[in-house]
């Protein structure tokens, strides 16, 4: 028996060990906390510390960078020591640094150590999605990825949830220690999950010789990194927006929204590519996440901004399984870091975009990160352009209908 065929049987016998739907726990649990809740909890909890702490817009623009920063930093790790996306140590470590941080912001009001904080922060998050990403990716079929990465909506809607439910009769405080109890929660079955197989066969591997995917990859490295941009100025900004103008349980209403359009989306789009191609999907998606994000800043009024936070949920996370579900697909050399290091780019840019822009309210900054989106949408149009549907089995790619 080769080597190769002697890591498949013992790749094929540890599935075969564990349920594929503990695995889906498992890393929805890790996303949950690292996403929805150590990235996210801070967008509801922005407009009670400009309310309660004294941040201004513009330092809370600069926060978030520097969890974007983080991020980068955790996704270029990812590049240069792939070792570590198949850590069980490190992917235990960043759960461990994400809590902490959690629990810390509130210890100080010093702008410089929330600073820090949300920087490691960041760098911990990239680190847990790459690892998690990379597992799902490597043990469960698409469909089943797509409900493991729901656990990002979930975060986002529980941390919504609690801080809707805390903002009455708590402070700023009360918001950030209240997730990180929540985030130490998902932490357990989180904690279990085992990363990427080091010996797991790649489609090179068992077919040789496969067609050049390079252009096509530059063109999902693009439309990704243009969706990091424009994505998270409404990720960061769009309960601030909605609460300018309506009733603070709005904005917070509606961040629980997102997450609970975002829990399913990813299985939704995963299901609907069954029917049609994973590009058409994609510039599908950047489209309708395009409109969710200019809608607030179009039209006023409650209905508006609920339905903008549905058309956000229901896309962003989906844009995100499709592309990396099809980054693996073209087996382009650790596209899941790659293309995690072009997002992370994009949200450092956003904020820097946006900060400028938030003197008069946050009409504008909307509309720019929806132009960037609608952008990236375009880029994402050109995959279809012979796409390479089966990168293992054919030698001349087929044209999309």
């Amino acid at each position: 028996m080769t080597a190769v065929a002697e890591r498949t049987v013992r790749t094929s016998e540890e599935a075969e060990a564990t349920s594929p739907w503990l695995i889906v726990g498992q890393g929805a649990a890790a996303l949950a906390m690292s996403m929805g809740i150590g990235r996210f909890a801070y967008t509801p909890i922005l407009p009670l510390m400009i309310d309660q702490a004294g941040l201004s817009r513009s330092t809370g623009a600069t926060l978030a960078t520097a969890n974007y920063a983080g991020y980068l930093v955790g996704a270029v790790l990812g590049i240069v020591a792939p070792r570590l996306v198949r850590s069980t140590f490190l992917l235990r470590t960043g759960l461990l640094v994400m809590l902490a941080t959690l629990a810390l912001m509130p210890v100080s009001e010093s702008v410089p150590q929330w600073f820090t904080l949300r920087f490691l922060a960041g760098v911990a998050s990239a680190l847990v999605f790459v690892i998690t990403v990379s597992a799902m990716l490597a043990r469960l079929r698409h469909h089943l990825v797509g409900w493991g990465f729901g656990g990002i909506g979930a975060g986002i809607a529980l941390s919504g949830l609690l801080i809707l439910l805390v903002r009455a009769e708590s402070t700023w405080r009360v918001a950030w220690w209240s997730s990180a109890a929540l985030a130490l929660v998902l932490t357990v079955p989180a904690w279990w999950l085992r990363p990427e197989p080091a010996d797991q066969p790649t489609l090179l591997q068992e077919h040789g010789d496969l067609p050049r995917t390079h252009r096509w990859f530059t063109a999902l490295f693009t439309a990704y990194s243009l969706e990091g941009v424009g994505y998270i100025i409404a990720g960061t900004f769009l309960v601030a927006a909605i609460g300018a103008s309506s009733p603070g349980w709005v904005g917070d209403g509606a961040w629980v929204l997102v997450g609970l359009a975002a829990l399913p989306a990813s299985a939704m789009w995963a299901g609907l590519g069954r029917r049609w191609s994973r590009p058409t999907l994609l510039f599908t998606a950047l489209v309708v996440q395009a409109v969710g994000i200019a809608l607030p800043a179009l039209v006023g009024g409650i209905a508006a901004a609920l339905v903008s936070a549905a058309l956000f949920g229901a896309t962003f996370l989906g844009a995100v399984s499709l592309v990396l579900g099809l980054g693996a697909h073209l087996q382009f050399p650790r596209a899941v870091a790659l293309l995690t290091t072009g997002y992370g780019v994009g949200q450092i840019v956003g904020p820097l975009i946006a900060a400028p822009l938030l003197g008069s309210g946050y009409h504008l900054a909307l509309l720019i990160g929806a132009a960037i989106v609608l952008a990236g949408a375009v880029a994402a149009a050109t995959l279809r352009l012979r796409f390479p549907h089966r990168v293992g089995a054919m030698v001349e790619p087929s044209r999309v209908p």
